[in-house]
């Protein structure tokens, strides 16, 4: 176990980008098409847990925290174009080290139509016995792999629309659905479960078709250039329109001008006529796309509505996340079902076969566990590739973390609409710009608590200064394209600076602070509780909901307060001098204190913030009065670190000490009436429809929820209806979104609300 602070044997990142960690591969799977191949590996690494200790005497050693390295596992994905599989086969066999002996007689799971053509090669290289699967079932199983493992993978697209991508949250019921994979040509599948799937048709007129007929018709040298020539067409050139034939629409019909009579029509017209057309190469590849998206689209929307479908996924080498493909065929399956059938695309169609032959040959990675998109190592939706494989090769990649158990859809919430995100910023334009830029100006604030929190390691500014540049240029991607990773949102870019922490081995930058704030929280406890309880009823109920706003105020993610914190002693008295008068900008503290004159709940779950000041003298007084009315407390927190936020583990400690403080508290630990329970949660923001397995159970008891903290309330969750009583209350610590909310810096939501 390490000790206090970085130890000096702590190595910097990987220099390669791509293959990552492919030294502890532990067993492959390839999809082989005739354009694109995707290779998926398997790894472990190791990576530094902190530990937290509230007194040195529960430590091993003199220091206040330690390090532990525990062992996880990822899951690679990398795409390419065929034509180069034998470079990034030689890649692999090279970088492989000693692990290429102890893969000599296993198996590599292949799909794909080019498994048979490329099976000799692939034993040559890598010494692996190829085992082919089948191509269907494999898009399948990684098609429900992602639908129910990665939020933002499946979107809807509106070409000029605002958003034009609106993406969808991560569900475990997925079933049924329909999946259209267009390759060459198009296969229709009907997917009722895991095991239970169809092919219910296709057509011959596909990819293949587009890319054939475009090299005819087109000087286009690829099917991108051809895609690109489209994209600048203008299809009115060539096809002949319904105004063109009727002069205007064609009302008893319901038939718009412009919606297209005859693909090519024009040029028909035009030689039957001996007239000379005036159109360019691009009109005729813009026409030809229409052409072959429109008839797709119809006869998926015409399979679906025959066999009661409304969601359909759309998959394979002909879309690849193109705008004006996507916008084709969502606009025939909309005009064809009269928009009852949903048109979904996947952010990373491309990836199916892969996932679907791993997890063929990996037992371990079904159902037990679930699995987190790891911003730091993944592609996104980029136009241009981000990296290449020695400078020649082209490549993008997904990779996934393994997180834990599965989780679970918070049973509390009302309705099949939650969304956890208060603002798009996809569609937000001005809180886009202002937001990217707040989080640009302030990377500072975390470089420096990265290298002070391992002052005693030698790669501590070079890891930071890399964080910093990693972070910087993601942040001016999102610029450019800020639909890349999914939905943009506080929440996303507070969680990206998570997953790169933890990426340049900073697996806690706060912990020493967090450290010195509990003890002297602690230390205060005793003497806050007795002032509390010298109040009247109705004075306690005030001063427990305003020493709780109080409390929330201690937050290192906020600036102004960093500032404050940074330049003069402040306290508890000094942060509850800030909280403004009331009325609030969202006040129903009356409506709340008439409530507690009525009947006790029965169990009230709080999701908590930071550490100190916050969860000590703030929530676990607010805690204290619940469990004195007999009511059963769940305290839930983080499982893993971000800012100054407590976690589980921490959160333990802390009740554990507050115990020997409080008579109450301690008795309540030992009646089972006051649990910490973690969220699998990872930032400083709360998804409420990925939780840990074990509080979604634990939360059907539930009939009070109280959600505290900024990040939670306030930039998520904030419109959440619950099935169950709710109180959401934070103070804005932030000058522009205080005057969002028709107030000014420390403003207060107190928001409380009934059962939905």
């Amino acid at each position: 176990m390490d000790k206090k602070g970085a130890p000096k044997s702590i190595k910097l990142p990987e220099a390669i980008k791509v293959f990552r960690n492919l030294t502890n591969a532990k067993r492959f799977a390839i999809d082989i098409g005739g354009s694109l191949t995707k290779i998926a590996y398997y790894s472990t690494l190791s990576y530094r847990r902190a530990n937290y200790y509230l007194d040195k005497e529960a430590s091993s050693s003199s220091d206040d925290h330690s390090y532990e390295v525990s062992e996880t596992a990822r899951l690679h994905f990398v795409k390419f174009e065929t034509k180069y599989i034998e470079q990034c086969l030689d890649f692999i066999k090279s970088n492989l080290v000693g692990s290429r002996e102890s893969m000599a007689g296993k198996i590599i799971k292949a799909t794909g139509g080019g498994a048979f053509k490329h099976a000799n090669l692939i034993q040559e290289k890598l010494g692996l016995k190829v085992e082919k699967e089948d191509e269907m079932s494999c898009l399948i199983k990684g098609c429900n792999f992602l639908l129910k493992n990665i939020s933002d993978e499946a979107f809807t697209f509106h070409r000029h629309a605002n958003p034009e991508y609106e993406f969808q949250l991560a569900d475990p019921n997925i079933f049924p659905y329909m999946l259209v994979n267009i390759g060459s040509g198009v296969s229709i599948l009907k997917v009722e479960s895991e095991d239970k799937y169809e092919r219910i048709g296709g057509t011959a007129t596909g990819g293949g078709t587009f890319w054939g007929l475009g090299s005819l018709l087109t000087n286009a040298k690829g099917f991108d250039e051809l895609l690109d020539l489209a994209e600048v067409g203008d299809h009115r050139n060539t096809d002949l329109l319904v105004g063109d034939i009727y002069g205007g629409d064609y009302r008893s019909l319901g038939l718009d001008s412009d919606l297209i009579a005859s693909s090519f029509g024009k040029v028909c017209d035009a030689s039957r006529r001996g007239k000379k057309m005036s159109y360019k190469e691009a009109d005729l590849a813009r026409s030809l796309l229409f052409t072959i998206s429109n008839d797709i689209g119809q006869i998926a929307s015409l399979y679906a509505m025959s066999h009661n479908l409304n969601k359909v996924y759309f998959g394979g080498y002909f879309l690849r996340n193109h705008p004006l493909s996507m916008h084709t065929v969502s606009y025939s399956i909309n005009y064809w079902s009269k928009g009852t059938v949903q048109s979904l695309f996947l952010r990373h169609e491309g990836y199916l076969g892969a996932i679907g032959a791993f997890l063929k040959g990996a037992e371990m990675c079904g159902e037990n566990y679930s699995w987190q998109e790891n911003y730091a190592g993944s592609s996104g939706l980029e136009q241009v590739p981000s990296s290449w494989l020695n400078s020649t090769v082209p490549v993008a990649q997904l990779e996934l973390d393994r997180w834990g158990s599965p989780l679970a859809y918070c049973p509390l919430l009302a309705g099949t609409d939650y969304i956890p995100d208060t603002v798009d910023l996809n569609a937000d334009h001005q809180a886009r710009d202002y937001w990217l830029n707040c989080f640009e100006e302030s990377i500072d604030k975390f470089v420096n608590a990265a290298i002070a929190s391992q002052a005693d390691s030698e790669t501590a500014v070079e890891r930071a200064t890399q964080f910093k540049e990693k972070y910087i240029r993601r942040l001016h991607q999102f610029r450019k394209q800020p639909f890349s990773y999914g939905n943009l949102t506080v929440r996303s870019l507070l969680d990206t600076i998570q997953h790169y922490m933890r990426e340049f081995d900073f697996p806690d930058p706060y912990i020493s602070i967090k450290q010195s704030e509990n003890e002297a929280a602690l230390s205060q406890l005793a003497e806050r509780l007795s002032y509390i309880d010298s109040l009247s009823w109705e004075a306690k109920q005030t001063e427990l909901a305003v020493g709780m706003l109080a409390g929330n105020l201690f937050d290192w993610g906020a600036k102004a307060v960093v500032q404050i914190m940074e330049l003069e002693q402040f306290g508890l008295t000094e942060a509850r001098r800030r909280i403004p008068n009331r009325p609030w900008v969202v006040d129903d503290l009356n409506t709340w204190i008439e409530r507690l004159h009525g009947p006790p709940h029965k169990q009230a779950a709080i999701f908590v913030d930071n550490s100190g000041v916050d969860i000590i003298l703030g929530i676990l007084p607010f805690t204290r009065e619940l469990l004195s009315r007999g009511t059963k407390v769940m305290l839930c927190a983080n499982s893993a670190p971000a800012l100054n936020d407590v976690t589980h583990k921490e959160l333990e400690v802390i009740l554990h000490q507050a115990g020997m403080i409080c008579p109450k508290i301690k008795e309540a630990l030992e009646a089972g009436n006051l649990v910490a329970m973690e969220t699998a949660q990872a930032g400083p923001c709360l998804d409420l429809s990925r939780l840990d397995s074990g509080l979604a159970k634990a939360l059907q008891n539930v009939d009070l929820v109280v959600i505290e903290g900024m990040g939670r309330t306030v930039h998520t969750n904030y419109n959440a209806k619950f099935k169950c009583e709710n109180l959401k209350a934070a103070v804005i610590k932030n000058q522009w979104l205080a005057k969002r909310l028709g107030g000014d810096m420390f403003a207060v939501v107190w928001k409380y609300e009934n059962p939905m």
